[in-house]
């Protein structure tokens, strides 16, 4: 009773979290059923553990006003020193059955408990990375790992250190409260009329630590989220001096986070004291009351030492209550956090009867295709493309154009508000996501490598990919003499994001991983960008064996790298300017001849530091 008066504002969440991983309960559910037979065996032992108490106060001690009776007809029969052994073996007994009755019952509900969360953990990392990027373009990254190891964690310990004492306690209570009521009622109704004053303590008080809480975790997830931009950019933020800025963010959301979690903690030991003084009130009354009922031979020495026991006991939830507040409206704020995620759907989904993309592709077609990140501000515009197995198309113009957009779309990152993109003449929606980016086998232009060995990143472009097929794809890449130059060759470790590599470097593994895939359908983004001339050479060289036999798409703004494309489209404002061969546009003297001749003066001009002088080539 107590407990749902108290956390009222917390139940619907905790509920929610409880119906939203039933799936992982269930499957610990004899686990469960166990522990509970442990916690209930627990309870019953409470129960027992003071009756040696009233044997030895009713029939051992002789001043007893009773006369020596404790109305037990097979323990009067006893006589007071046997009694008082048995009383003090029953005791002890009954003290390391319901100690042991506990371990096992925390035990297996700890275990449970942490199957269930570890599983939604993997559920939740599992679900992020599947969300729409239009999602992630919005959500910030260090809020989402405040949640993925911050707010699972704190439902782990809260389960396991607040919610399951809380539940034993509260069903002892019920247990004791029906006892007290049995032995005397009217002794019960005494206890009980503090009862009202706690439900109104906790009620307001309660409330008000859950929203301190909710603020805190807010800005727990902020400081995760500027702290994770900081570091990602550490060379950025050294090169101009920022640190002093994010010093001064990150320090402002800490002092917030602080005073949010002082005053939950402060909230929550008004509560407890305020609890405490409750308690005192509550025995005082129930001593004094039962005394006096004692002393005129209504209620044994016994009955009464059972009963403040129990009272003890009945009040101990009250006590919980008051002390687990502040971390069960945590973990509800925690939890609402985790639903918010888990209850986003992700846009790119498998339409109903989806089959798998062909390993084959002849043709890829884009059919008046229309889109924007924003309603009203298209960045394509009834865009129209044609390509062929074998083909080279490249995608030129200024930043903003739509290039990158052309190949999202492609692999279904985002969907077309208008017209369709097909492959072989079907919809690309018609297939299943995994098998349709299965099929494309892309060079992005910010490299992306992982704090693993170069083995493993090769290998993640293909399942299962063997030794062979590693060292195949990085001779491709023109990267199998630096790889196997390193201490380690292939079983090197690389910094996180490929730091301990050049840009070169970086960038041949990444096509190695593209061509380790085999896919019909090659996409470059910037494949040379911010490479010297001679990477440049090897990069150039690498991808020209991996075109044959692939539909290849190349977004560049160098134009002097999509010469050799079949066709080059020029793009501005989400729409098709120009399209062409390269000297069938530099002939129209149009937006991309203008461009490439800039480009050209630009790069003929360029400054080259030879024996320590700089003149124009």
């Amino acid at each position: 009773m107590s407990r749902k008066a108290s956390i009222r504002k917390s139940a619907p969440t905790l509920r929610q979290i409880i119906v939203r991983f039933w799936p992982q309960i269930r499957r610990q559910r004899f686990l469960i059923a166990g522990s509970l037979a442990a916690t209930t065996a627990e309870i019953v032992f409470r129960l027992l553990e003071p009756w040696p108490l009233k044997f030895v106060f009713d029939r051992v001690i002789p001043t007893a006003p009773s006369g020596g009776g404790s109305g037990v007809a097979i323990v009067d029969r006893l006589d007071a020193m046997t009694l008082l052994l048995l009383s003090a073996v029953a005791l002890v007994l009954i003290s390391c059955l319901r100690s042991y009755s506990s371990y096992l019952g925390t035990v297996g509900f700890a275990l449970a408990g942490n199957r269930v969360l570890t599983a939604a953990r993997g559920e939740l990392f599992s679900h992020l990375q599947r969300l729409s990027l239009s999602f992630h373009h919005k959500a910030k990254t260090g809020d989402l790992l405040t949640r993925v190891i911050g707010d699972v964690g704190r439902l782990q310990e809260v389960a396991v250190t607040a919610a399951l004492p809380l539940a034993v306690n509260v069903l002892s209570l019920i247990g004791m409260l029906v006892l007290m009521t049995w032995m005397n009622w009217r002794l019960s109704v005494v206890a009980l009329l503090i009862l009202p004053l706690f439900l109104i303590a906790s009620k307001s008080l309660g409330g008000r630590i859950r929203q301190a809480a909710k603020r805190q975790r807010e800005r727990e997830g902020q400081m995760g989220s500027t702290a994770a931009e900081a570091i990602s950019a550490i060379k950025v933020v050294q090169a101009l001096s920022l640190e002093d800025v994010h010093d001064s963010a990150f320090a402002q959301q800490n002092i917030g986070s602080l005073k949010e979690g002082v005053q939950a903690k402060r909230l929550s030991a008004r509560l407890e004291r305020t609890v405490d003084v409750l308690i005192a009130i509550g025995t005082a009354l129930v001593l004094w009351y039962g005394a006096r009922l004692v002393m005129i031979g209504d209620l044994t020495p016994g009955d009464l030492i059972v009963f403040l026991t129990y009272l003890k006991n009945a009040f101990k939830p009250m006590r919980d209550l008051a002390k687990y507040t502040g971390r069960i409206a945590k973990a509800a704020a925690s939890g609402e956090r985790i639903l918010d995620v888990l209850d986003t759907t992700p846009k790119i989904l498998d339409s109903s009867g989806a089959v798998e993309a062909p390993t084959s592709v002849e043709m890829v077609r884009f059919e008046q295709v229309t889109f924007a990140y924003e309603s009203n501000r298209p960045v394509l515009q009834t865009f129209d493309l044609e390509i062929a197995t074998g083909r080279v198309v490249a995608l030129v113009g200024p930043s903003g154009a739509g290039k990158s957009t052309i190949l999202s779309l492609l692999l279904r990152l985002y969907d077309p508000a208008d017209g369709r993109i097909t492959l072989n003449g079907r919809d690309i929606r018609d297939y299943t996501v995994q098998s349709l980016r299965n099929r494309v086998a892309i060079v992005p232009q910010e490299n992306i490598l992982f704090g693993v060995t170069i083995h493993e990143n090769i290998a993640y472009g293909l399942s299962g990919a063997s030794d062979e097929q590693v060292k195949a794809a990085a001779r491709i890449a023109r990267a199998h003499e630096f790889i196997a130059d390193m201490p380690d060759g292939y079983d090197t470790i690389i910094g996180e994001r490929g730091d301990t590599l050049s840009g070169g470097q970086r960038q041949r593994i990444a096509i190695a991983r593209a061509a380790i895939r085999a896919a019909p359908i090659l996409v470059l983004d910037e494949p040379t960008a911010s490479l010297d001339k001679r990477n440049a050479s090897l990069v150039r060289e690498a991808l020209r064996d991996m075109r044959p036999g692939r539909i290849s798409f190349i977004i560049a703004h160098d134009l002097s790298t999509v010469e050799e494309a079949d066709e080059i489209v020029y793009l501005e404002d989400g729409r098709i300017l120009e399209r062409g061969t390269h000297n069938r546009l530099m002939e129209q003297s149009g937006k991309y001849a203008e461009t490439y001749r800039m480009q050209l003066r630009r790069r003929t001009k360029e400054p080259v530091l030879r024996e320590g002088h700089a003149f124009t080539r």
